[in-house]
C-alpha cells in the first residue's frame, strides 16, 4: 500500500504543493492493540480523591501505540474500511517520522481533531483510533455523521516526542537557525529547552498563516504569538490552510492533551478526570481584526462535550469541569485558529505518562472517545445550534489537589 505524503511550504509565505509517496509495504504484520489487557474504573463508580494521584510509579508504556505501532493501526483501519477513511502523510517530523492525516466524511462542515502535540500525552491519540475505526463502520450512525460532516484527525502530532516519552520535541535551536538564517545571533525562543533539546510545540502558532518568523519576535513570551518554526506546527498549519481552501472556515478544532492527575470539581469535592474548556483569547482586538471570532460557537461545543459525558449516569465520566478561564495563549493551536473562526475545544485529561501509572488507562481513553463522539454527534445531527452557550458558564471550575 502506497499513501501520499500531503505538505505545503510557507518558507516564503506562498504556497507550494509537494508530493512524495511513501511505501508501507514492509508494515504488514500483526497490528499490535496497544489498549489490551487495561484495567478500566467500573462506570457507575467516582474516583476516589485518594486514588493513586500522582503518587503511582508510570511503568512501561505497552498500554500506548508506538510509531510504528501506530502506523500498522492505520494502515489496517484504511484497509479494513475500503478506504472510507482515507489515511495519508500530512508531513514528517524533525526526525523524518510520519504525521499522519486521517479523514472520513463528505460533509460541507469539518471538525479538525488532533493528538499529542505534548509527547507524553497519549489517551487521545488511543480515542482517535477507536473513533476512526467506528466513524468509518457501515452503521447507520456512522453513516449519518459521514453525510454531514468531514473529519479531518492528526493521532499523534508529536510523533518525536511521543517516541521519546517527552512534552517537547526533538529539535536542536541551531536546526531552526538553519532553517530560517534570519535568526542567526537572536536568543532562542522561550519555549525552548536546551536539555532536550525540543521546543513545547504548542507554543509554536500565529493566527496569521503566512508568517515569516522574523528576529524582533524573538524570544517572546507566552502572551505573544509563535512563529511556525517546528516542522510539527508547520504541518497543522498547512492542513488547516488546506481545509480553511477547501471549505472556506474550519468549522470545529479540538486538541487532545493531558494535564497533572490531581483535580477535583468545585461544588462535589469529586475527583475530576478531565477538564475542557473554549477560552484561550482574552481579547481578540488585541491581536488584529479577527471578524470570524466566535466564542459562543467554542461554548456552544464544549457543552456538547459536557452534556455527553453527564449523560452517562451517575458516574465518574460525569465530574469534568472547567480549565481555568484566565488563559489568554494566543500562540497555541487553539488560540490561533480561534482567531480565525474555528469553535475550538481543549480536553485536559488527568494523567501523563509520568505522573500516573495504568490503572485508569482504559478509563481516561473512553471519556474521550465519549465527549468527543458527543460533539461530532450533535454538529452532525444539527442540535448543536441549539444548545445555550451561557450553560458553559456553570460547568464546575476544577479544584488543585496535591499528590496523595
Amino acid at each position: 500500500m502506497r499513501w501520499h505524503v500531503r505538505t505545503t511550504s510557507y518558507r516564503t509565505g506562498d504556497i507550494v504543493q509537494r508530493s512524495r509517496r511513501i511505501t508501507l509495504a514492509a508494515l504488514t504484520s500483526a497490528v499490535l492493540v496497544g489498549t489490551a489487557g487495561i484495567v478500566a474504573v467500573p462506570a457507575a463508580q467516582a474516583i476516589p480523591v485518594n486514588s493513586h494521584c500522582g503518587t503511582e510509579s508510570a511503568g512501561n508504556r505497552s498500554a500506548f501505540v508506538t510509531h510504528d505501532q501506530l502506523t500498522r493501526q492505520l494502515e489496517q483501519i484504511e484497509s479494513t474500511t475500503g478506504g472510507i477513511v482515507d489515511v495519508s502523510v500530512a508531513g514528517l517530523s524533525n526526525e523524518g517520522r510520519e504525521i499522519y492525516q486521517a479523514r472520513v466524511g463528505t460533509g460541507d462542515t469539518v471538525v479538525l481533531v488532533q493528538s499529542q502535540i505534548h509527547g507524553n500525552e497519549n489517551h487521545g491519540t488511543e480515542a482517535l483510533l477507536s473513533l476512526l475505526k467506528e466513524f468509518g463502520g457501515n452503521t447507520a450512525a456512522a453513516a449519518e455523521i459521514r453525510e454531514n460532516i468531514t473529519i479531518v484527525a492528526i493521532p499523534r502530532l508529536n510523533v518525536d516526542g511521543g517516541e521519546r516519552d517527552t512534552r517537547q520535541n526533538h529539535m536542536s535551536w541551531d536546526e531552526v537557525v538553519e532553517d530560517f538564517p534570519q535568526l542567526a545571533g537572536v536568543d532562542p525562543a522561550w519555549n525552548y529547552r536546551a536539555d532536550v533539546p525540543g521546543f513545547d510545540v504548542n507554543r509554536d502558532f500565529n493566527p496569521d498563516l503566512d508568517y515569516v518568523p522574523q528576529p524582533e519576535d524573538f524570544p517572546g513570551d507566552s502572551a505573544d504569538t509563535g512563529w511556525y518554526i517546528t516542522p510539527e506546527a508547520q504541518t497543522v498549519r498547512d492542513v488547516y490552510a488546506g481545509l480553511e481552501g477547501e471549505f472556506g472556515v474550519v468549522d470545529y478544532f479540538v486538541d487532545l492533551h493531558n494535564q497533572w492527575p490531581c483535580y477535583a470539581q468545585e461544588g462535589t469535592g469529586d475527583m475530576s478526570p478531565l477538564s475542557i474548556s473554549a477560552r484561550f483569547i482574552a481579547d481578540p482586538s488585541e491581536f488584529g481584526d479577527w471578524p470570524n471570532f466566535d466564542y459562543d460557537a467554542s461554548r456552544r461545543a464544549n457543552v456538547a462535550v459536557y452534556d455527553a459525558l453527564q449523560g452517562q449516569g451517575e458516574s465518574a465520566f460525569g465530574d469534568l469541569t472547567l480549565y481555568p478561564q484566565d488563559t489568554n495563549l494566543p500562540g497555541t493551536a487553539l488560540g490561533s485558529f480561534a482567531l480565525r473562526g474555528s469553535a475550538t475545544v481543549l480536553f485536559e485529561t488527568s494523567s501523563n505518562t509520568q505522573s500516573d501509572g495504568q490503572k485508569r488507562n482504559g478509563f481516561l481513553t473512553k471519556q474521550v472517545e465519549i465527549g468527543l463522539r458527543g460533539l461530532i454527534t450533535a454538529v452532525a445531527d444539527g442540535s448543536i445550534e441549539s444548545l445555550d452557550p451561557e450553560a458553559y458558564e456553570a460547568i464546575p471550575e476544577r479544584i488543585y489537589l496535591p499528590a496523595d
